[in-house]
């Protein structure tokens, strides 16, 4: 048994920082085909959106941490929408840095794990996500959140240990033009309902409370940030 044990972490070990083979130009190509065919159509983004709507919250909750707040709870709705608490001084770094990491987290993802699949390490993105979301699992406060993010993260986990290295990138690549197509499309819903009138308690609208800079600003920003991204990661992940 410990001979068993001891042969086994070391091969756990090389498979988690190994680098493992880039896919196929075909395979890039039809993963960031296949993520555009679930951002763009509104149909099947009112469902795909929960995915940004977990990198979304997720963000919040993980900046408010590392800048010293209390994280609370959050919670993931049916529409699409979320909610992250925190407690801690209603003023500061620390408030405007968590405000603004909900519309920038996606994009950020997406370009660090552009970054990881360029360097060949795909396992290791597959079960840093896994990671990631099993520990936002024990701060959610309600039981759609708990749903969407077990399939999420039961997802991730079949696919880093029983699919075989081609599905395991094609999942992997197809994640990361997720995240990266799909974290620019919230900023401009975002700017469409402020144009409106609505959706005046925004993040926008947060951080322009907070800093005494206009909304469009920080708007301006969450654009930056998810275009920026998006360029970035694409020539990671075309290799180019």
């Amino acid at each position: 048994m410990d001979s068993t044990a001891a042969t086994a972490l070391p091969d756990l070990w090389d498979r988690l920082v190994g680098t493992q083979p880039d896919p196929d130009l075909w395979v890039v190509i039809a993963t960031m085909a296949a993520a555009l065919a679930v951002v763009v159509p509104h149909t099947l983004w009112r469902l795909s959106r929960n995915a940004i709507t977990i990198a979304h919250e997720g963000g919040h909750g993980l900046v408010a941490l590392l800048t010293g707040r209390q994280l609370t709870g959050i919670r993931l709705h049916s529409d699409t929408s979320g909610l992250t608490l925190s407690r801690g001084k209603p003023h500061g770094l620390g408030m405007i840095l968590t405000a603004a990491s909900g519309y920038t987290a996606p994009p950020l993802l997406g370009l660090g794990g552009a970054a990881l699949l360029g360097a060949g390490r795909i396992t290791l993105l597959l079960w840093l996500a896994t990671v990631l979301l099993a520990a936002m699992l024990v701060m959610i406060r309600n039981a759609y959140g708990v749903l969407t993010v077990v399939l999420t993260g039961g997802a991730f986990l079949l696919v880093s240990w029983l699919a075989g290295p081609q599905v395991q990138a094609a999942f992997a690549y197809a994640v990361v033009w997720f995240l990266l197509l799909g974290g620019v499309r919230p900023a401009f819903e975002l700017q469409a309902k402020r144009s409106r009138g609505g959706a005046g308690d925004s993040d926008a609208d947060q951080l322009s409370r907070l800093t005494h800079v206009p909304a469009g600003l920080w708007l301006f920003l969450f654009h930056a940030v998810s275009l920026c991204a998006l360029l970035g990661g694409g020539r990671w992940l075309l290799g180019l």
